[in-house]
């Protein structure tokens, strides 16, 4: 594409984003056609493409063949390919991630024990008792347990945005699970990691925020020793 092109399909991108806003448009709700938006803004179908595939890529759009554009609900997507992004080109260490993770999670924990459902608590518990039955023969779907849990957790914080970001990292730690795993060389040390969730969700069960908040922050202490340990940095 042209620098002309390039330069159109930016500023579409604004008129766009100023269009969901001056019409109120919510989640779900439909924008103008391409052709209706291109003859709108006085650009080609071409460029008017190019910018809602820019905002669908950044989540901001869902588009589909044959279907008009519209507003789409937030998703960890574009957060999770920025992360690591930033960790696999250098600009941020891994220590450096899990460090803002930690300080995300010491939050969602101690706000999700104010704030939980009566089924997310016990969901909760449920995940602690599949991770331990997984324990002996299956060590990849402990790993969708313990992403479901802190999802979970995030979700029982009753804020929308913590979810979001805590999701973000899910990439991440699928890409770092098996370096902790083998490093937690035996039965017992991984035994323990699964005690650690367990004591988090008791907490949130009892509703006890300063309990859950030092149960995470034991649980990322763990984490974060081990990967330390395993070279991560």
């Amino acid at each position: 594409m042209e620098a002309k092109e390039t330069g159109l399909v930016d500023r579409v991108i604004d008129d766009l984003l100023g269009i969901i806003r001056a019409e109120n448009l919510r989640v779900g709700d439909p924008l103008p056609s391409e052709q209706a938006l291109a003859t709108r803004l006085a650009v080609s179908r071409t460029v008017a493409r190019e910018a809602m595939r820019a905002l669908s890529a950044l989540g901001v759009l869902q588009i589909g063949n044959g279907r008009r554009a519209r507003v789409a609900a937030p998703n960890a997507g574009p957060m999770s390919i920025l992360l690591d992004h930033t960790v696999y080109t250098g600009q941020q260490s891994l220590q450096q991630v899990i460090d803002v993770r930690r300080t995300l999670e010491l939050r969602t924990a101690g706000l999700a024990a104010l704030r939980r459902s009566d089924d997310q608590a016990r969901r909760l518990l449920e995940l602690i008792d599949q991770m331990y039955e997984a324990l002996e023969h299956d060590h990849q779907k402990i790993m969708d347990y313990d992403i479901a849990f802190h999802t979970l957790i995030a979700q029982a914080s009753g804020n929308a945005l913590y979810a979001l970001l805590v999701s973000s990292y899910e990439v991440i730690t699928r890409q770092t699970w098996d370096i902790g795993w083998r490093a937690r060389a035996n039965d017992h040390n991984r035994r323990e990691n699964i005690d650690l969730h367990g004591r988090i969700a008791t907490a949130i069960m009892m509703q006890d925020s300063a309990r859950a908040e030092a149960e995470m922050t034991a649980h990322f202490d763990s984490a974060i020793a081990v990967l330390m340990r395993a070279g991560v940095t």
